[in-house]
């Protein structure tokens, strides 16, 4: 079965995961059959389904006929013969119980379609346990979706034992045509990749706060204001529900052994019926104003510790070929917001020294779960996960060796696409020195005619600045000014590049991210882009040169009244400002933004490179810009472009400059 060939997907189970799979179908293009056990819980699922179309049309992320044809895909069924009539994809959504999973695919094969292919959303269990209950393992897989699966973009696609390579990529490209990022899982392992990390990690704060080693604030503190992560460990069970990760740490304890024990900690919480939020207490009590997490209460001792379990863990994972470095980080990012993978904080603190951590922990207290493993041990000596030769992943690094952009060179244009889908695009110290190294890479490139930037997803260009990774700092944390001005000289260099630049602007463009688009030559974008400066309502300023460049665009009045009001503008407004130099539809910004970029890379590159500094020079001393210009125009009238310019139009044909 080809992808094209999917019309009609059937979801089995209608609750929470079960009708957002569905939705996303739905949304997707595909007739969707929404099938439960009892008319309740599926008509349940069907209305949550219409509630969450109708506010994201609210919020204009989708058209009110986009989300009335969405609707009118789905299908409510009880019966479950009938639910599978037709479908090409099964998606089983049923209870995280095997027996239950076995007992649903026992009926699932009396009445699906003989092509159609199975796949489970299970988060830990044996996809080829599952499988062999089946009359076509090969054509079965895992496919995780997170939760909710209408905002979330990740995707786990997982082998099993039998599973055919024509499977797996038919089920990548479902995900795909859904908007979603899939990343493969080779092997069928318990926990797939990010609860792997996750959940272990989990119980390792535990076993911290067990063992008196330090306080549920300290380590909670830790994670959040010292590693960077979304969330404290804590607060994190306390959201996904302490029993979702004690269940699937159940289930690795039993199949991989003593190292992953559930911590008594958690134990006393589940068996106290303390699940976290959903219960209105857990580790904080959500009923007396929930968690209050201290931001200085750091210990370096937790981080350290922390980072080694979780390092072991993703060397248990590339040394057993479950996934390899690049694509851990990226599902881990996609999928719990971590602010940079697993296997890249492991490297950024020092793979050799986190060795040294297990071995003390393990010779201190015998436990199994601080014994390193053999390829942790090889990635140390080799100098990182990422320098240990496994970067080979498709779609992993990026061309240019950036860990926050995608930076590549086609038919002369360098094409930047900002690489933190998972945090809205925004834009980090890190990312502000990747941004400056690669301009200054394709400023040197001859073959670069003109500059592409974008944003990875269809959600942000840029939301601004990721003022959670700035406040938690770093090794080597900055002043707030020198913060400023770090991003005033990068996209200060954008500016300045002698090479045309356009702005590809696909959904929100807020704060730094507006600034980003400001630094461009030209900017197009979606019609459903939000675009504004809401410094001002959390008592800032625009500090990467906002307050600067926009009013060159828009004029002073417009310009205040954008960062003033601190308002979110819709594009037609911005275009009507001035700032926008096209609106296009959705669907149509890929297409037209390259058709733009890729006229102007076809320019004369010497007469673009002396109008862009006549017109920067004439802003501040129109004497000067005149000069420029007079200089330029001198400069370029000896050229061997000026000879094929003038020879092309004579005989009515396309020149072909070539900047000399």
């Amino acid at each position: 079965m080809q992808l094209e060939d999917v019309q009609r997907v059937t979801v089995l189970g209608a609750g929470n995961m079960g009708h957002g799979i569905a939705e996303v179908a739905a949304l997707a293009g595909y007739d969707v059959a929404l099938r439960d056990i009892e008319e309740e819980f599926v008509q349940d699922g069907y209305d949550q389904i219409e509630w969450s179309l109708d506010k994201l049309a609210e919020k204009d992320r989708i058209g009110d006929d986009e989300a009335e044809a969405a609707l009118d895909r789905v299908e409510a069924f009880v019966d479950l013969e009938a639910s599978l009539a037709d479908a090409d994809v099964v998606i089983e959504v049923v209870p995280e119980k095997m027996p239950i999973k076995k007992d649903v695919y026992d009926e699932v094969v009396e009445y699906a379609p003989e092509e159609a292919v199975f796949v489970t959303n299970t988060s830990s269990l044996s996809i080829t346990e599952l499988s062999e209950v089946t009359d076509r393992p090969e054509r079965f897989c895992g496919m995780h979706f997170f939760n909710p699966p209408v905002r979330m973009d990740l995707v786990e696609v997982i082998s099993g034992k039998h599973t055919s390579e024509d499977t797996l990529e038919l089920i990548e490209g479902l995900a795909e045509s859904m908007g979603k990022t899939p990343v493969r899982v080779r092997k069928d392992s318990p926990g797939f990749i990010v609860n792997r990390i996750l959940v272990p990690l989990m119980n390792e704060a535990a076993w911290i706060v067990e063992s008196g080693d330090a306080t549920m604030e300290a380590v909670d503190s830790t994670t959040k204001f010292d590693m960077g992560l979304p969330m404290g460990s804590f607060e994190l069970a306390d959201q996904v529900g302490i029993d979702v990760g004690y269940h699937v740490l159940e289930y690795m304890h039993e199949v991989l052994g003593e190292a992953y024990r559930p911590c008594p900690l958690l134990v006393e919480k589940v068996e106290a019926e303390e699940l976290g939020k959903k219960t209105g207490s857990g580790f904080y009590d959500y009923e007396n104003g929930g968690a209050e997490i201290p931001s200085d209460a750091i210990d370096a001792d937790v981080r350290r510790r922390l980072l080694a379990v979780m390092a072991n863990e993703v060397a248990g994972l590339v040394g057993n070929d479950v996934a390899d470095a690049p694509a851990i980080d990226r599902a881990v990012m996609l999928g719990a917001g971590f602010p940079d993978g697993p296997a890249k904080l492991a490297d950024n603190e020092g793979l050799a020294d986190l060795v040294d951590v297990l071995d003390d922990l393990h010779e201190e207290t015998g436990e199994e779960r601080y014994e390193a493993t053999d390829y942790l041990r090889e990635a140390a000596e080799a100098g990182g996960f990422h320098d240990g030769g496994d970067a080979d992943d498709e779609g992993g690094d990026a061309p240019a060796g950036y860990d926050t952009l995608n930076v590549t060179v086609e038919d002369r244009v360098g094409h930047v696409e900002i690489d933190r889908p998972h945090r809205m695009n925004t834009i980090s110290g890190e990312l502000l020195d990747d941004l400056a190294d690669a301009i200054d890479r394709l400023d040197a490139d001859d073959e670069v005619r003109a500059i592409l930037l974008s944003g990875a997803g269809d959600r942000a260009f840029s939301a601004g600045a990721d003022v959670q990774s700035m406040a938690a700092g770093g090794a080597e944390p900055i002043s707030a000014v020198e913060l400023s001005r770090q991003g005033q000289q990068t996209f200060g260099k954008l500016e300045d590049s002698d090479k045309p630049v356009v702005a590809a602007i696909d959904g929100y463009c807020l704060g730094g991210g507006m600034e980003f688009a400001t630094a461009a030559d030209l900017r197009i974008a979606s019609e459903r882009s939000e675009l504004g400066q809401p410094e001002h309502n959390l008592g800032l300023l625009p500090g990467w040169g906002g307050t600067q460049r926009l009013a060159r665009i828009v004029g002073e009045g417009r310009a205040k009244e954008i960062i003033f009001t601190a308002d979110r503008y819709e594009a037609e407004t911005m275009a009507e400002y001035g700032f926008l130099n096209d609106v296009v539809p959705d669907d149509e910004l890929d297409e037209r933004a390259w058709e733009l970029v890729e006229s102007l890379a076809a320019g004369p590159p010497i007469a673009q490179t002396y109008t862009k500094r006549a017109m920067h020079a004439g802003r501040t001393d129109a004497e000067a810009g005149l000069e420029v210009e007079a200089m330029g125009f001198g400069h370029v009238m000896n050229t061997d472009d000026l000879m094929e310019g003038v020879t092309a139009f004579m005989g009515d044909g396309e020149p072909e400059f070539e900047g000399k």
